[in-house]
């Protein structure tokens, strides 16, 4: 049987390059090398080489495991478009959509699901700290509009941590403040195009600290994960629900991992969807697939199944 070519992108040049180059080490291991030719690219130093080798035809599908700027932004998959390669995850608008936390948002809501109260600081811009405190009350999470990772993100208890939190989050670009919502981290995962299904719901329980920061998220044993979550039906089937709203409102294909919290009152807020999810097999997504009785190798077969289709119909 003829191997599908696949470029593997990993790397890149966010603040996340280094949980990029895991996922796509990660990824490399557990395609199936009977069914695949891989071939491996880090943009950050490959790029010429990879562009050449693509208007040369010498693959079938690109596989980025990017994350952050230039690789999940929508940067990258309009230069696959205008290559005319086919890609697995979204598309460039949905990828541009989803980077940006705060017009996710409004889309989102738009579609009838529940987000926080929220403002947004520009780059260079004068802002009221007093106002912002005054309408969103402390505390409050301090994120940059367009990162991964949890880098960046603080939570604000007092006013002089949220003047620090602020001009480290301006660092990365536009800031967005938000009302704190204590409760329960839930997420959920979705895959497919047409049709697309919600995969059981996962609750994750930071050990290392008290929300999933960067920490929680890549240490061993810094957070627990919950799969499925321990939630009434109503709950998850309610949160699904909503995640299959948010991915179909943003345009998303493929695969896609929405997360909310949870308040005490079990009212639901959606807070971000992520286009390229973490790719390792014990990122929250394959847990999920895994859980749907899709092990790491055989969920990485969906994906690149899901991608080519979507080329055909093209």
């Amino acid at each position: 049987m003829k191997k599908i070519k696949i470029a593997l992108l990993s790397g890149g040049l966010s603040e996340e390059r280094e949980v990029s180059l895991n996922t796509g080490e990660k990824i490399f291991q557990a395609l199936n090398k009977k069914k695949y030719e891989i071939f491996r690219y880090d943009p950050k130093t490959d790029l010429k080489k990879f562009i050449e080798a693509t208007l040369d035809k010498e693959f079938d599908l690109v596989f980025p495991a990017l994350h952050g700027p230039y690789g999940e932004d929508g940067t990258l998959q309009g230069m696959l478009e205008m290559l005319q390669v086919p890609y697995v995850f979204s598309g460039c608008l949905a990828s541009a959509l989803a980077m940006n936390k705060f017009k996710t948002k409004k889309i989102v809501e738009n579609f009838g699901v529940k987000v926080a109260r929220d403002l947004v600081i520009q780059k260079d811009q004068e802002y009221d700290i007093d106002r912002a405190m005054n309408y969103l009350r402390l505390p409050i999470v301090v994120k940059p509009v367009e990162l991964g990772s949890s880098v960046g993100i603080s939570i604000a208890k007092t006013k002089e941590e949220l003047k620090k939190g602020i001009k480290k989050a301006l660092k990365h670009g536009e800031v967005l403040l938000e009302e704190f919502i204590g409760g329960r981290e839930l997420t959920v995962a979705i895959l497919g195009n047409r049709n697309p299904e919600a995969l059981p719901v996962i609750e994750i329980k930071p050990k290392s600290s008290e929300w999933f920061d960067y920490k929680a998220k890549y240490e061993v044993g810094a957070s627990e994960e919950i799969c499925p979550a321990s939630i009434s039906e109503e709950l998850k089937d309610k949160v699904q629900e909503d995640a299959l709203k948010a991915f179909r409102a943003i345009g998303c294909w493929d695969l896609a991992r929405a997360d909310f919290i949870c308040n005490e009152d079990d009212r639901l807020y959606f807070l971000e969807i992520n286009t390229i999810p973490g790719m390792t097999a014990t990122s929250l997504a394959p847990q999920a697939a895994k859980e749907h009785g899709l092990e790491f190798p055989k969920f990485l077969d969906e994906l690149v199944k899901l991608a080519l289709e979507r080329s055909k119909i093209k």
